[in-house]
């Protein structure tokens, strides 16, 4: 079945969110996205199946030059200075507690921490993520991916955002229980070319690539 005929799917009325959902809810939503993982591993295009909010997300994978150059620098950086952890791309994680599932441009776990028998990298084991806005979909980044990151236990969050009206590094810190819930409560902004300081890293922005003019 062309995996395109799964797009309207929603675990729970739209109104609800995972929080909402009683735990047999979360399992059959797991469970599904699970197979719809399975199921776009067999299909021409890529597609990355996530959850937020009680529902389940499928996004074809098409990424551009400068989005796939942006990962590659940014991983080669990091693993260069712990070469401990391994800096997985376009990897599955989850996170047991909410439910959630999602697949990063660039996750960073201790390479000790790694199960090369699970299907998907728990979440409560992952250093860091770091994202890639994309130029048609920048929501998903920066609103869906910074509230549930740190529900799954995720202490580092670096967006990179190279729109051209951007070109920005922002750096999400010090998930902590607050009256909104379990949020990031440290941000500091970078520009393209500053040195980022994000955990143990120290990252060199000025090779990221901003999305062309035109675009």
């Amino acid at each position: 079945m062309p995996l395109s005929g799964w797009l309207r799917w929603s675990g729970s009325n739209q109104e609800e969110n995972m929080g909402d959902l009683t735990p047999e809810q979360m399992r059959r939503l797991h469970d599904f996205a699970e197979q719809l993982a399975e199921l776009a591993e067999h299909q021409e295009d890529q597609w990355k199946v996530q959850t937020t909010e009680g529902q389940i997300f499928l996004t074809m994978m098409s990424p551009t030059a400068p989005h796939g150059l942006n990962v590659v620098r940014l991983r080669r950086q990091i693993e260069a200075q712990t070469p401990e952890a391994i800096a997985l791309n376009d990897t599955t994680m989850g996170d047991p507690e909410t439910g959630l599932t999602k697949v990063p441009d660039l996750m960073v776990i201790a390479e000790e921490d790694a199960d090369d028998t699970a299907k998907v990298i728990n979440s409560r084991d992952v250093l860091m993520v770091v994202e890639v806005v994309s130029r048609t979909n920048s929501l998903t980044d920066i609103r869906d991916k910074l509230h549930d990151y740190p529900r799954m236990g995720v202490p580092l969050y670096v967006v990179v955002d190279p729109r051209k009206d951007k070109k920005t590094v922002t750096v999400h810190s010090d998930p902590s229980l607050g009256p909104d819930g379990i949020r990031y409560r440290k941000q500091v902004p970078y520009a393209f070319g500053d040195t980022v300081t994000v955990g143990r890293w120290t990252l060199d922005t000025g090779s990221l690539k901003s999305y062309p003019a035109e675009w």
